[in-house]
């Protein structure tokens, strides 16, 4: 994993502010939110703060780049692998739009 990747995704799960050369984290109160290039990649929401419950939702914005998935990679519950051009999150086949991650 790159430092970069690292360094955003600790600022995600830790609810801070990050920026580094093409990558971004924005929290604000209880939602933090991910940038590629501009390009909101993930948005983690507080569901519910007594239990600490977290929404996670994903997405490529169009960029099926390698960029983006070894960012999204970095994310817990995220895994996404590339077989013959065509991406898998946690084994299912995956085009790249918005999705929640359980």
């Amino acid at each position: 994993m790159r430092k970069v990747t690292q360094q955003a995704v600790n600022a995600f799960n830790q609810g801070n502010d990050f920026k580094s050369s093409n990558t971004r984290v924005v929290a604000t109160g209880n939602v933090v939110m991910m940038y590629l290039h501009g390009n909101q990649i993930a948005k983690r929401v507080l569901t519910d703060f007594n239990a600490d419950q977290w929404e996670l939702s994903i997405s490529a914005c169009g960029w099926l780049t390698n960029t983006t998935k070894e960012r999204l990679n970095g994310l817990d519950n995220v895994s996404i692998q590339q077989k013959a051009w065509q991406w898998y999150l946690n084994g299912q086949k995956w085009n790249g739009e918005l999705i929640t991650v359980k």
